[in-house]
């Protein structure tokens, strides 16, 4: 099974079309027996950023199989065996961290807004546990302050997501963290434990999308965006969301 899913995977790198991509993800989310919840409305106006908290790299399979869009992730994820293809798969933008490479990477996101593509971003910049949120990087949002192609602004959609059943029943604060990929944990041995466990309900919520002219700056932006997330994530914890 394990080594079946690393060739399928491997074998999409060649995907290009958006649809086909989106496609593929959704026969990984019934391969590898994640159960995806969407509440909510994307919203329909380009170019758009997806803003979205981050626990595992199934994040990136569910959020796949949902959005037809791209991710921005850090360089050194291009890497990464099984992670790494995947980023390949979803044409992701890297994002070099060291100063000189900053601006090559704005430009990048800038010719996929241009082309009105929908960027899927994680501002904590990391993975979580499952149980908590950490702080959004505000400097994330830089891109979102700019306009597109005729003065077009860029719409922002805050989405949270959260890993909430194992096998039907509610997944307690013990059992999030095999589900997360954080810290100092090994990929393969994590995702071969992950592989066994059986069939996981991950539950995402589309929250009102905005544009950075309704905020005074970036900052409030961020914050914003980080709040609407953080309150959406504890609903889904709590099984307080509504169907």
């Amino acid at each position: 099974m394990f080594s079946a899913v690393l060739t399928l995977i491997h074998h999409a790198v060649g995907i290009d079309s958006g649809s086909l991509r989106r496609d593929y993800y959704r026969f990984l989310v019934r391969l590898l027996g994640i159960k995806v919840i969407v509440r909510g409305q994307q919203a329909t106006a380009g170019p758009r950023l997806i803003v979205s908290n981050h626990i595992s790299y199934f994040d990136i399979i569910a959020l796949g199989a949902t959005i037809n869009g791209e991710f921005v992730a850090k360089a050194e994820l291009a890497g990464w065996p099984f992670f790494g293809t995947l980023a390949k798969i979803a044409r992701v933008v890297f994002i070099d961290r060291k100063r000189h490479a900053t601006l090559s990477a704005r430009d990048q996101i800038q010719e996929r807004l241009d082309a009105g593509a929908t960027l899927i971003m994680f501002p904590e910049a990391t993975s979580g546990d499952g149980n908590r949120m950490k702080p959004f990087k505000s400097a994330l949002f830089t891109v979102a302050e700019r306009q597109v192609g005729a003065g077009q602004p860029v719409t922002i959609q805050p989405v949270s997501i959260a890993y909430t059943r194992l096998n039907g029943l509610p997944m307690g604060v013990g059992w999030r963290p095999y589900v997360a990929w954080y810290g100092d944990m090994d990929l393969m041995p994590h995702l071969r434990r992950l592989l066994q466990l059986g069939t996981i309900t991950c539950e995402i919520i589309f929250h009102p999308p905005v544009t950075a002219g309704d905020f005074a700056g970036r900052k409030a932006l961020a914050a914003h965006c980080e709040q609407v997330t953080r309150d959406g994530f504890a609903r889904l914890l709590a099984g307080r969301e509504k169907p």
